[in-house]
Parts: structure tokens; C-alpha cells; sequence
């Protein structure tokens, strides 16, 4: 099978704009979390489209979700970059997915008052008690799909254990390379089989600039925030590093953002929290939850300038990653290791996500036998009854506010 070639017409200028508006459609329009995006592009880009085969299309899901970063942004990004003929086809893309969401997230953080009346702190209540059935929704599944036998799920215990003794950023990127390790070790088995062929119009020398540019911004930034103690450079600062550590979707960045925004006192746990409820109802990449963090953050009383910077921050590392890795893929994809590493890795991250749901998610939302009960009614909406999201939000919201007015 040869290679998918994208033509000159593709490689116009014109072929921006038409990436643009196909995937600010899908902005608009894809409800349902990381999962249903895959399953939205499959539906627009091969059976409707034909951009590209069921196969190749395969090997590109499988790509992005082997890197860090938000698998669906990751795979539109990648449709862009191969539609149209290189990175200004994959910037066209991203900016037309994240948009909508983002501008949403933005539009409800300036209109968000101080919460200090007993409805809107009923409100928050509910959008708290969406965390959690969102959050354990995403552990059952996770759970059941990556620890689905004993070594990964010891890996799961012991990377749950390590993020509570260190905590932290230090403690999640700690539990996610020991799980690497250790399923290098441990998770030895049939090697998956790889089918096909997919080739991008990029050259090797581009997809290792990638590779530099993320490595120098990982460690370059914290060495330019401790010299110069800007307030805008740590804010990119704590979004890029949580970008950079999301592996298993993006659900997994609640933790990793919750250790970089309230314990350092950019967002208080309440805010956060609500922040995170809302992010559930509206279409689009659950990153963009960024965009409601960085307007909250305070940043030099600009909330744009901090929703722009948080939200390009924690999507960057991601796309850098997949573009570096594109024009490598299809040999790195055959080797059994990295693939073994990756499902210890993936194990570490159910562990990860568990210790979220205790604290802050349970912790600061479910107080007695009410709460319970609401946040279980949303999480069986959501896994038995396969309720939109959105649905369950608004209900939810609805019960917080009548149980503060009881």
C-alpha cells in the first residue's frame, strides 16, 4: 500500500482556511469527550471525506495516543498537518477544534462573580459534585482498560502510593517513569501487530527541531522564571509542564493542573473545581479548561492575556511531540519495547487519576449522604445509561443549588 500523498491543490493557501472551517464545525459540535472526538473524525475524515484510509487512520490514533498530550487535539492536529501538506494545515486544525470550547471557558470566567450568594454556591456545589462523577468515570474505564491484569495493576498501587508520599508535580512525574520502567519489566507480552503504512510531508530534520524545541522549553523556562521571576513565564511555565505529562487522555491533566494552579494560590480549590465541572458541558478538547484556569489566574488583572498563555502553554508540548514524531513513526511504532514501557506508563496514570479523585475531587465536594448520592446518580447517568454530558452537568448543577437551599 502506498503512502497517503496530498496534492499541490491541497497545498495551497486556500487549504487553511478549508481546514479551518471543517474542524470549526467539529468544535462546535463534538460533545462527549476524547473518546467521541476519535470517533467524530473517523466519521467526517474517512467515511465521509476519505482523506484518509481506516487504516492509516488506525496507525495515527495509535500514534497519538502512545505520546503525551490530548489525543484527540493530537490526531486533528496530525489530519491537518497531512490534508494540508505541512504544520500550517495542522495549526488551521487545532486552532479550528480548541476554539470554540476555549472561547466559552473564557467568556464564562469573565462573566464568574465571587460565588457569594447561597445559589451560586450551590451552583459551584454541583458543578464540584460533576467532578466527581466525571472523574470516577474516567477511572472505571481507564481502570478497565489499562490495568486489565495484575502486574498493571500493582503498577497503578504503587504510582497511587508514590504521588500521596511526594505529592505534587515531583510525585506524578515520578510515578509515571516508574511505571515506564516497570512495565518494561513487567508487562511483557504480545506485541501488538502493526499494519500499514503512513507517511507525513515532514522531514526528519523538522520532527527533531521538535523534539528540541520541547526539550528547550521544558527546562529552559523554570531556569528563565527563577532569573527573572516573571509572572507570565511561570504561568506557561505550570501549564507546559502539565501538557507535557498527560498520558491516558484528558482527564489525566485534573491532577497535574490542580498541583500547578491552587497549591501555589493561582486559583483557590473552589474555583478550580467549578471550573472543571463546567469544562464537562461544553464541545471540544477538555484542555481548554486551561482557558478558564489562566483568566482566573490573576495575571496582571488581564484575564485574556492569561487565558491565551495557559491555553497555548498546555496544548503545546503535545504538538510538538506528535509533530517530532511523526516522520519516525513508522519504524518506532514496530518496537516491542516502547510498547511495553508505554503500558506500564499507562497503568501509573490509573493510579494517578485515583489519587485525584480522593483529593481535592472527593474531598471538597462530598460532605454527607446527599452529596453522595448526587454525584452516584451522575456517574451511573454517565456509565449505565450513557447520558450526554451536558445533561448530567445541568442536572447536577440543579441538585447543588437545591441542596444548598434545603
Amino acid at each position: 500500500m502506498q503512502p497517503f500523498q496530498t496534492t499541490s491543490a491541497r497545498a495551497s493557501a486556500e487549504s487553511f482556511f478549508a481546514i479551518f472551517w471543517i474542524f470549526l464545525k467539529l468544535g462546535l459540535t463534538s460533545f462527549g469527550g476524547p473518546i467521541a472526538h476519535l470517533g467524530y473524525f473517523r466519521d467526517e475524515f474517512v467515511v465521509r471525506r476519505r482523506w484518509l484510509s481506516e487504516e492509516r487512520y488506525g496507525d495515527l490514533v495509535a500514534l497519538c495516543q502512545f505520546m503525551p498530550g490530548p489525543a484527540s487535539s493530537q490526531v486533528g492536529f496530525a489530519l491537518g498537518v497531512l490534508r494540508g501538506n505541512g504544520l500550517a494545515g495542522g495549526i488551521a486544525a487545532w486552532l479550528g477544534f480548541t476554539m470554540p470550547s476555549a472561547a466559552i471557558l473564557l467568556a464564562l470566567s469573565l462573566g464568574a462573580s465571587a460565588f457569594t450568594s447561597p445559589l451560586e454556591q450551590g451552583l459551584v456545589h454541583g458543578l464540584k459534585l460533576v467532578a466527581v462523577a466525571i472523574v470516577a468515570q474516567a477511572v472505571w474505564g481507564m481502570a478497565r482498560s489499562l490495568t486489565p491484569d495484575r502486574q498493571r495493576a500493582a503498577i497503578a498501587l504503587v504510582a497511587m502510593a508514590t504521588v500521596v508520599v511526594f505529592g505534587g508535580a515531583i510525585g506524578q512525574m515520578a510515578a509515571i517513569a516508574l511505571g515506564a520502567l516497570a512495565g518494561v519489566w513487567l508487562c511483557r507480552g504480545q506485541h501488538p501487530v502493526v499494519h500499514g503504512h503512513l507517511a507525513f510531508p515532514i522531514s526528519r530534520r523538522a520532527g527533531i527541531a521538535a523534539f528540541v524545541l520541547f526539550a528547550i522549553l521544558l527546562l529552559g523556562i523554570p531556569l528563565l522564571v527563577t532569573l527573572t521571576g516573571s509572572e507570565p513565564l511561570s504561568l506557561f511555565e505550570s501549564f507546559y509542564r502539565s501538557g507535557a505529562l498527560v498520558f491516558g487522555g484528558g482527564h489525566v491533566v485534573l491532577p497535574l493542573l490542580q498541583a500547578e494552579m491552587v497549591a501555589p494560590g493561582w486559583v483557590t480549590r473552589e474555583t478550580f473545581l467549578a471550573g472543571y465541572g463546567v469544562a464537562q458541558a461544553v464541545p471540544g478538547p477538555l484542555f481548554t479548561f486551561a482557558a478558564f484556569l489562566g483568566a482566573k489566574a490573576g495575571l496582571a488583572a488581564d484575564p485574556v492575556s492569561g487565558s491565551a498563555i495557559a491555553l497555548i502553554a498546555v496544548f503545546l508540548p503535545g504538538l510538538l511531540l506528535v509533530y517530532g514524531m511523526l516522520p519516525f513513526w513508522d519504524r518506532f511504532r514496530t518496537r516491542a519495547t516502547a510498547h511495553y514501557a508505554m503500558r506500564g506508563a499507562n497503568a501509573a496514570v490509573v493510579g494517578i487519576l485515583v489519587s485525584a479523585l480522593y483529593d481535592p475531587v472527593w474531598t471538597s465536594a462530598v460532605n454527607d449522604a446527599a452529596d453522595f448520592s448526587v454525584a452516584l446518580t451522575g456517574f451511573l447517568l454517565l456509565t449505565v445509561w450513557k447520558t450526554a454530558p451536558w445533561i448530567v452537568v445541568t442536572l447536577l448543577a440543579a441538585a447543588g443549588m437545591f441542596l444548598t437551599m434545603l
